[in-house]
């Protein structure tokens, strides 16, 4: 144990000043980790705008510039992923200010809080249980002061502090208190590395992304064999002119870029993180959002989860009869006053007996949650030994089957919390004895019963989640009697089938099959909650570990998503990735619904745009390769059908604008792992069914008009200029039935777009039904208006055409039914076996 020192009062207000002009000041980067200026350039700068930029490039060349809309998606993934960004870090920089810690910085002898962004190099900062160190400095002053370097070096054990030992930032206190002078602020300051890190608003490591990535990385390297292969086609097969044969390779090759399928996972995200900020909920990791929608096992801590953080005293029951009530009294409130970071439970003491007698510390055994107590000696102003009292768990300080203890398991077991007031024969700072945490021989004293409360909203949110088939662990440092009991009244179990973690088997096999049984667990030590969280992850389960403790931290560290409260340590909103600002559990649903939403509704509007991916890539492979076997055969040419401006409005209502509602809609289907999988399982074969059905159209309304021009170039019957006018008016007839075949072609791919729209946007709702709606009488609007037919190259006056177009598109959808029917036969088998 280590010793104190005087108390240093600290800087000056001028020597602050000073500091601060020198450039001394703990300056911070920014808490979002991007500036406006990378967020324009993280967003314009992509692969994707890349891909379309090429393509507008070639069509601007063709001076067709009808042809180049697609180029607005440039514009739009670019405008709406910048703007929504943007927000959300206002959003994250406001909040950070609220969940940020703030140290305790001793100023012309006055300890006050201070932003992190305020400390000055040589600052005095005092120090607590549960408080994050956020520049590094020595050790001043201290009072058993340890601390947690885990975070750093990976060690979990506290290191006891001395004066003179060097303090770094990221590690927190554990137990103990005192003080420290900063000697490196700001960048020089390892703090800043990991806030930096902690606070940065990204979108990467998550399954989502990643399996995003890949498919594009794939689409790349497709998009240059089927543009070779189309402009082959094109130019020397098809013999079109450059311009068509440009146009032609463009229409090909856009409708393969899944343009809007990075823009609606960027605005989801963003959007997600407005959302839970106006919860008061802080996002410090933007992949946290996917992740709590694969949740299926919430580990919560009582105390100030469960239950809220005040307590009241209900009485101190006197076990010695040699002691008086009055004599137990003022020796409580003396421990209350002198406890430099009093908890809950000392603070409630505090409330009841606020008249402390004028005693004085011989030496302090601050609380720790390995020990389960505290203790301080006393002395009088006179220098008459007062005691050595012990504060703290009843069934650590004593024999468990003690009759004290008994009596204070069987109160532990109503709801109630019971500690024990107990004198000990030696100060509570030497040395424990060999094969003990206890200083002395303990006397006890008398049981104080505190009452603790249930959070009103607590029972609601633990059927919240037996509703959605997420299971509920109560983790607690209380004793297992007391956690069962708060546990049952939120309907997880019975009081007595808590399990005490002091009996909880090593081996992590059979951890797992405890822990997966039990639903509270008491007298958890903080590496027992780490064990218990990896034990279920080693099960397959994915966990989010709630918490506000020092205790918390290796859990909460561990864990797939940890939540700390917002009133919590510093050490614990450190290394969690969401941070409830509000202190409410009953926010977590709220968050966990919001994560299933994302990634259910991005899953969902994926099979939408890797659809056409599909359909585009066979399209471009079948005529490219149809076109060589015609020339060969002799066949009437086959040509691209589509200009650009075709499949730029074939993705109008078939995708973008329904993709971008979806992607916004209520979804709270738990995420499951195999997103790639799962989705090109749904999209490989309803692309496919579209691109042969397309195909198919088009060769049954394609024609060979290369002989009704040669009849009129080779007719000496006819003046040349007869000769010439027959010739335009045969080309005019020709481009006229060319864009009734594509037209027709065109009609088939949307309505069976349109379909497979619908089949993903199963189960209906009123609103969905006027989505598709809109959808359909958009597109026959297109299809029928003058205008619009003029405006996008469309003609379907051709009623032979079109019937055959019916036809496809009707055989083609049923196909889609048909695949969709077996495939979710296919899925429920799998998942009943």
């Amino acid at each position: 144990m280590t010793s104190t020192t005087d108390r240093l009062p600290g800087l000056t207000a001028a020597e602050v000043a000073e500091r601060v002009a020198a450039g001394q000041a703990n300056t911070m980067p920014d808490r979002s980790g991007r500036s406006v200026a990378d967020i324009i350039r993280a967003n314009v700068f992509t692969r994707i705008n890349a891909i379309l930029g090429v393509l507008f490039a070639i069509v601007a060349f063709t001076g067709s510039f009808i042809n180049g809309l697609f180029g607005l998606l440039i514009i739009a993934n670019s405008g709406i992923g910048i703007i929504q960004e943007i927000r959300a870090k206002k959003t994250l920089d406001r909040l950070a200010i609220v969940g940020q810690t703030r140290p305790v910085v001793r100023r012309d002898g006055v300890a006050t809080e201070v932003a992190p962004d305020q400390v000055v190099q040589g600052d005095i900062i005092e120090l607590g249980p549960g408080d994050q160190i956020v520049v590094d400095g020595e050790t001043v002053e201290s009072e058993s002061l340890d601390v947690d370097e885990s975070l750093l070096t990976g060690e979990a054990d506290a290191v006891d502090k001395s004066l003179g030992d060097p303090i770094m930032s990221g590690s927190f206190v554990v137990s103990g208190s005192g003080a420290y002078r900063a000697t490196k602020v700001g960048a020089d300051a390892y703090a800043a590395q990991l806030a930096a890190e902690a606070s940065k608003f990204t979108l990467v490591s998550s399954e989502l992304r990643s399996g995003i990535d890949q498919i594009l990385k794939v689409i790349t390297w497709l998009l240059i064999p089927a543009g070779i292969l189309t402009i082959i086609n094109q130019l020397f097969i098809s013999q079109n002119g450059l311009r068509t044969a440009l146009l032609g390779m463009v229409a090909a090759l856009v409708p393969m870029v899944p343009e809007g399928l990075v823009l609606m996972t960027s605005i989801a995200f963003a959007v997600g993180v407005v959302r839970l900020g106006r919860r008061q909920c802080l996002v410090n990791e933007l992949p946290a959002i996917e992740g709590l929608a694969r949740v299926d096992v919430v580990c919560t801590d009582k105390t100030g989860t469960l239950t809220e953080n005040g307590m009241r005293l209900s009485e101190i029951r006197v076990v010695d009869d040699s002691v008086t009530p009055e004599s137990v009294q003022t020796a409580m409130a003396a421990l209350a006053a002198a406890d430099p970071r009093p908890n809950a439970s000392i603070q409630a003491v505090a409330e009841a007996y606020p008249d402390a007698p004028g005693w004085s510390t011989s030496a302090i055994l601050p609380f720790s949650s390995a020990n389960k107590f505290s203790g301080i000696s006393f002395v009088d102003g006179d220098g008459t030994d007062r005691g050595n009292w012990l504060i703290g768990a009843p069934d650590v300080l004593l024999d468990p089957e003690s009759e004290i203890a008994q009596l204070a398991s069987d109160l532990g077991s109503t709801g109630l919390r019971i500690l024990l007031v107990a004198t000990c024969d030696a100060l509570v700072d030497t040395v424990p004895a060999t094969g003990s945490n206890l200083p002395g021989v303990i006397t006890p004293v008398g049981l104080i019963v505190l009452e603790q409360r249930v959070r009103p909203d607590a029972k609601d949110t633990i059927e919240y989640f037996e509703s959605q088939n997420v299971a509920v662990k109560v983790i607690s440092g209380d004793n297992a009697l007391s956690v069962g009991a708060v546990a049952a009244s939120l309907g997880l179990g019975e009081p007595e089938q808590a399990v005490d973690a002091r009996k909880l088997p090593t081996d992590s096999v059979e951890l797992g099959k405890v822990v997966g049984d039990a639903d509270a667990f008491g007298r958890v030590r903080p590496d027992q909650k780490r064990a218990m969280v990896q034990s279920l992850q080693g099960n397959g389960h994915t966990v989010a570990m709630t918490g506000d403790g020092v205790n918390d931290v290796l859990a909460l560290k561990d864990s797939d998503i940890g939540v700390a409260m917002g009133s919590g340590s510093s050490a614990a909103r450190s290394v969690a990735q969401i941070v409830l600002l509000d202190n409410k559990f009953a926010t977590l649903p709220y968050v966990v619904g919001e994560g299933r939403r994302v990634i259910g509704n991005i899953e969902r509007v994926s099979n939408l745009f890797l659809t056409k991916t599909v359909y585009a890539v066979l399209l471009a492979l079948l005529i490219g390769i149809g076109g060589l076997v015609a020339k060969g055969f002799g066949w009437a040419p086959i040509s691209y059908p589509f200009q650009p401006i075709h499949v730029t409005i074939s993705a109008w209502f078939t995708i973008g604008i329904p993709a971008f509602v979806l992607s916004l809609a209520p979804n709270n289907e738990r995420a499951r792992t195999g997103f790639v999988r799962r989705v090109l399982t749904q999209a490989v074969p309803n692309g496919i069914i579209i691109g042969l059905s397309t195909f198919v159209c088009f060769l049954l309304v394609n024609r060979d008009y290369t002989g009704a021009l040669a009849s009129y170039t080779g007719n000496v019957l006819l003046s040349p200029a007869d000769t010439a006018a027959a010739i335009a008016g045969a080309s005019q007839t020709i481009g006229a039935q060319q864009t009734q075949a594509a037209t027709a072609a065109l009609a088939t791919m949307i309505a069976i777009a349109v379909y497979v729209l619908a089949v993903v946007a199963r189960p209906y709702t009123w609103w969905k039904a006027v989505l598709i709606g809109v959808s359909v009488v958009a597109y026959v609007l297109i299809f029928t208006v003058p205008f619009s037919q003029r405006m996008f190259h469309l003609d379907s006056s051709n009623a032979g055409m079109m019937a055959v177009a019916a036809v496809c598109a009707v055989v083609g959808c049923a196909a889609v039914e048909i695949s969709t029917r077996l495939l979710k036969a296919a899925l429920d088998r799998r998942a009943a076996a």
